[in-house]
């Protein structure tokens, strides 16, 4: 079975078809990039043109960066435009499909669900997170493979700041830091984090996880197990099309 996963990013908006009885990408991904402003019209446009790109008529599942609410309602735009805040993303997003049926659920949690199934989570129980570094930092949290939703863990204070502005991808990148300095970072980040919620299994994602090898053997001190997506930044992909399978 096949269903198209869209995951919108702050820097790049990609999907593909996805086999969910594989849990991987049924033909290589289309990207586009993420429009600045990040607008709903705007992001919206992108969507489609990846869409419409593999001339796809089905259900399409898509992930969004920030929160989001009975399967619609969006409530946080950390890294997009502030007028995502209260959209209807379900309505907007079919209306620009041309009525297609659509699902929208957070970013983080969607990849985690993928990692949970099929990825480094899988026969994992107890307490998994996965986290993402990119634009900002995605977390989901399951709890013996149950998701509890909307954790925004990326925006726990750390040291005065949102974890993000510290640790995430783009703080790496903008800060022009090496990969010794960006690793002791996330190592505070994950010890917060491990702090809170004692996790048997941390799962690193987002594209950085591509680089695991730069990295990962620099985090040192973290009680739980510290792994790569094994699906990588294919995970929000994966994870959007099997919500978008599940039954209403």
């Amino acid at each position: 079975m096949q269903i198209f996963g869209v995951d919108i990013g702050g820097s790049g908006i990609k999907g593909a078809p996805v086999d969910l009885d594989r849990g991987d990408l049924a033909q290589e991904r289309h990207k586009v990039l993420t429009p600045h402003p990040a607008t709903p019209e705007g992001v919206a446009d992108g969507v489609r043109e990846v869409v419409e790109h593999f001339q796809w008529t089905g259900p399409v599942g898509l992930t969004f960066p920030g929160v989001v609410t009975g399967g619609s309602t969006i409530r946080t735009a950390a890294n997009v435009d502030k007028d995502w805040i209260d959209t209807d993303a379900r309505a907007l997003f079919s209306e620009r499909l041309g009525g297609l049926p659509v699902t929208v659920v957070n970013d983080a949690d969607a990849a985690g669900v993928a990692e949970v199934s099929f990825g480094a989570g899988r026969d994992r129980s107890g307490t998994v997170i996965l986290l993402t570094f990119g634009t900002g930092i995605g977390s989901a949290l399951f709890v013996d493979g149950v998701l509890v939703p909307n954790t925004e863990l990326g925006h726990l204070e750390l040291h005065g700041h949102d974890a993000e502005k510290r640790a995430s991808s783009k703080a790496k990148e903008d800060g022009e830091l090496t990969w010794e300095h960006w690793a002791r970072r996330v190592t505070k980040y994950l010890a917060h984090v491990e702090m809170l919620f004692s996790p048997e299994l941390f799962i690193i994602g987002g594209g950085v996880s591509r680089k695991a090898d730069k990295f990962l053997h620099l985090i040192e001190g973290i009680r739980a197990d510290v792994v790569p997506a094994e699906l990588q930044n294919n995970a929000g992909i994966v994870g959007a099309a099997m919500h978008a399978a599940k039954p209403e």
